[in-house]
């Protein structure tokens, strides 16, 4: 069909807004080819003459049918004011946050708590193929369930998004489905454990920031391993790039790590009296951003619930009692005060109380601690050098201090639950859940910035990799010619970042960047002053001595795919200095999980956050669209409208648009030959749709095509059938009134006429009694008897018909309520009727594909078996 005949035909199109993205308009007069102007009438009724380029047409408007879709890709148009129409009506009309593009589930924030994730929804998706229910993050799970059991493969869920958009809570509720669905038959409750290790992380890698109150300040990749039965046996968690400088640094309204808000508000409680903490109000490192509450959360309930979890994993009070001196140690190392002496020195007062009390709780040298953090040891080949620092440079290494020991902290707490939740026995396949930092872009961005965007950026490449490699698999299934569509790679940014001279080997040879890049290199390395390292490791207090040892804490001995310590991968170079820094370390960890991923069968969960504002379910177009077009889903999307989006089954289409053939086309006995001969017919344009094996692939546009032809067609056989209804309905009533006016007439006449024969009768009797008696009567008495007969008949003839109009107004009175009540109550039975036979047919056609779904599979699991059978056995005679 051309472009200008769509355009006349459909008149309703998306117009660019400043501050909706999109919004609706209604052509009101038809374009023609080379019109430089379309003429439209915007929703709230102004009219508009829209300059256009014949080569680029405003987007046209699906149907209303498909409108609120479950499957974005089944819109007959597919671009970006579609996409973002369909969301919005499915999130803020019917309250539905859950939608799938193609195989991607696009998870939007309601801000608030919906009861659709209890026991009753999960067992309502256990067992189910993905499609056959509303979309949900169960439906997702439940997928890479059967995909695992069914191919023995290993799989991975990947959420991503933007921070507060809902991915910790989507990954919680995944690892959730697991362990309702694969209970374990051992006592151990090793899924009670997997989910308890939420909290914790959460506790101690999670903090509030502008964007959210619970933001995931590291990236996790759990390992759930299940046994041949498909039960969990253990899990494996590997943490990334933990944002370590929140610990000594928080921007406006934002509040460090959970764990030491939760400690401070439980700083009264006995057994925290020796940690001698207060409010995080007194404390440097809780109060920088000026925000140490948040609102609906209760710290000291959340700490009860931490030290649950702790005990649940097996981490008995004495460990858990280390971490806490642990973490009050770093909160009184930031109140730590290094004065100035003069410009090139600085020093601490040996007296100071948080430097007491650090040392106390960490077993250390309180001498050697305020020295060393005031001064440095340079070492050369000659001699040994003892350099004292400025206050900046004192107060950096006191920071540096305090975001080594959280990192080893942290390090060592994922071990320990790594240790909990290892199994003995063999992993036979394991599903990956990998809830990711969010690709984000602030005025100033960090090094740690950088490093998320770059991870983002290879998840991306992923990402684009496997959809494009499904998108040519189901084309070849099909037997459909397929064209290579370009699309948007960003390998040469990923080169830009890691490849040979490449952004992280020139922060390492200390080279400038575009990100702000003060920090950068300091960041990179990490440093934290050896004499500092070596104080730290004659430390009594065992946990802080064992986190500086040469030989760090060994590795779980889990039996996993890929067994390293968390987030501490090394790169095998001979330069010790490049092995040290983080870029490197990040590098090598980030290429290590992205092998895993691609040996796996990635699942994509993409979360959206609706508003900043964090208001339930308000959805603001403007930061919807930026996250949509950066997670790729438009990219995904546009490129399926590039080529054969929307696709139906033969079986589907037949039951759809049977409408539209004819008695001749009906006749013929295959339903697939049927399909082609009416698309042939109904679409002159062959290119517009290709026949498969088993679907017809239709360009963009030829659906809602099809659905105007068959809407016209209901249309006109709405219209005769209600013409031959209400002509049938009208003779029907005459006919009825004729009848009854008939039947009056007659019984009326004949009575008239019964009436007037026997008065006549009665005259002429009581005339020959009395002229055989006493006397004749006389002509006069005969006349005026006579005319007393007449005055009589018309008095009554009067009276009558008055009675007779009044009862006829009465009668057709209570006839017309009485047929109008019965016309209602058939109506209504017709209605019901029509809407069960609708009804009726969709649950009938539901069924038999179904149905043929289930034997297909049935059918391609016999031929796969006998397959391998015959492969085997030629395999063993060869």
């Amino acid at each position: 069909m051309a472009l200008a005949e769509l355009y006349t035909q459909y008149n309703r199109v998306w117009i660019p807004d400043s501050e909706e993205v999109w919004q609706s308009a209604e052509i009101t007069k038809d374009y023609k080819a080379g019109d430089r102007f379309l003429h439209v009438q915007l929703e709230d009724g102004t009219e508009l003459h829209y300059p256009v380029d014949p080569s680029a047409l405003p987007p046209l408007r699906n149907p209303d049918i498909l409108v609120g879709e479950n499957d974005l890709t089944a819109l007959s148009y597919l671009h970006e004011p579609a996409v973002l129409h369909n969301l919005k009506v499915r999130f803020v009309e019917s309250r539905l946050i859950y939608t799938y593009s193609g195989i991607i589930l696009v998870a939007i924030n309601p801000y608030k708590q919906l009861p659709i994730y209890g026991d009753a929804i999960i067992h309502a998706y256990s067992g189910q193929n993905m499609g056959d229910m509303d979309p949900h993050i169960f439906a997702v799970a439940e997928e890479a369930y059967k995909q695992m059991a069914r191919n023995s493969k290993n799989q991975s869920i990947i959420v991503s998004g933007e921070s507060g958009a809902g991915k910790t809570v989507s990954a919680r509720y995944t690892m959730r489905y697991f362990a309702t669905v694969s209970k374990s038959s051992s006592n151990a409750h090793v899924e009670d454990k997997v989910l308890a290790s939420n909290p914790i992380t959460e506790a101690v890698g999670n903090a509030k920031t502008t964007r959210n109150d619970n933001s995931s300040r590291f990236g996790k990749y759990t390992e759930i391993s299940f046994d041949q039965s498909y039960r969990i046996i253990g899990a494996n968690m590997r943490t990334y790039l933990l944002e370590k400088s929140r610990v000594v640094f928080q921007s406006e309204n934002e509040r460090n790590y959970h764990i030491f808000y939760q400690l401070c508000a439980s700083a009264m409680q006995p057994e925290f009296k020796h940690l001698k903490l207060g409010s995080a109000e007194e404390f440097n490192y809780t109060r920088m951003g000026g925000c140490t509450t948040i609102e609906g959360v209760d710290d000291r309930a959340n700490m009860i619930e931490t030290q649950k979890t702790f005990a649940l994993l097996g981490l008995k009070e004495d460990f858990q009692m280390d971490v806490f001196k642990t973490l009050a140690a770093i909160l009184h190392l930031g109140n730590l005060e290094i004065t100035a002496v003069g410009d090139e020195r600085s020093s601490i007062n040996l007296e100071d109380n948080h430097l007491n009390i650090f040392c106390e709780l960490l077993e250390l040298n309180s001498d050697k601690m305020a020295q060393w953090l005031c001064h440095r040891k340079i070492i050369t080949t000659s001699e040994t050098v003892i350099k004292p620092m400025t206050k900046p440079q004192a107060l950096n290494a006191r920071d540096a201090l305090a975001k080594k020991i959280y990192s080893h902290l942290f390090d060592f707490i994922v071990e320990r639950i790594n240790q909990a939740l290892q199994f003995s026995g063999k992993q036979h396949t394991f599903i990956g859940v990998l809830d990711i930092y969010g690709f984000e872009t602030f005025d100033v961005n960090s090094f740690e910035q950088f490093c998320i965007n770059y991870a983002n950026e290879k998840l991306q490449q992923q990402f684009n990799l496997h959809v494009f490699k499904l998108e040519q698999e189901e084309y070849m299934k099909e037997d459909i010619p397929w064209t290579l569509i370009d699309f948007y790679d960003n390998q040469p940014v990923i080169d830009l970042i890691e490849a040979k001279m490449g952004i992280l080997e020139l922060l390492d040879e200390e080279c400038l960047v575009e990100y702000k890049c003060e920090g950068f290199l300091e960041k990179n390395r990490d440093t934290v002053y050896e004499v500092l390292m070596e104080i730290l490791k004659e430390s009594k207090f065992h946990l802080c001595a064992n986190f500086f040892q040469d030989n760090p804490v060994s590795v779980s001995p889990f039996s996993s795919t890929i067994s390293i310590k968390s987030a501490r991968p090394v790169l095998k170079s001979p330069n010790r200095q490049l092995r040290m820094t983080v870029g490197s370390k990040f590098r090598s960890s980030l290429s290590l999980l992205m092998e895993t991923l691609n040996a796996t069968t990635p699942h994509y969960v993409r979360c959206i956050k609706p508003n900043d504002e964090k208001q339930p379910f308000e959805f603001d177009s403007k930061r919807v669209a930026q996250q949509l077009r950066a997670c790729g889903v438009l990219e995904t999307i546009r490129i399926s409208a590039q080529s054969y989006p929307s696709r139906w089954t033969y079986i589907e289409f037949f039951s759809r648009y049977s409408i539209l053939m004819t008695q001749q086309e009906l006749s013929v006995s295959d339903k697939k030959q049927i399909c082609k001969i009416v698309l042939q017919r109904l679409i002159q344009d062959p290119n517009q749709y290709q026949f498969g094996r088993t679907k017809i692939f239709f360009r963009a546009g030829q659906v809602a095509y099809l659905e105007k032809l068959r809407s016209d067609k209901l249309r006109h056989a709405c219209v005769v059938i209600q013409k031959s209804v209400r002509g049938w309905l009208q003779r029907r009533r005459f006919l009825c009134l004729r009848r009854a006016a008939v039947t009056i007439q007659q019984y009326f006449r004949g009575q008239r006429t019964v009436r007037y024969f026997c008065l006549i009768g009665s005259l002429v009797v009581r005339v020959l009694l009395k002229g055989s008696g006493r006397q004749a009567i006389t002509a006069r008495a005969l006349k005026e008897t006579w005319a007393a007969i007449i005055i009589q008949k018309y008095c009554r003839g009067y009276l009558v018909r008055k009675l007779c109009q009044l009862i006829h107004v009465a009668a057709v009175t209570i006839q017309a309520y009485t047929r109008g009540f019965l016309a209602r109550k058939k109506y209504r039975k017709m209605l019901e009727e029509h809407k069960a036979v609708i009804l009726q047919k969709y649950a009938r056609a539901w069924l038999a594909r179904r149905r043929f779904q289930n034997v297909r599979r049935f059918v391609l699991n016999i031929q796969l078996s006998y397959r391998v059978q015959r492969l085997q056995k030629k395999i063993e005679e060869q």
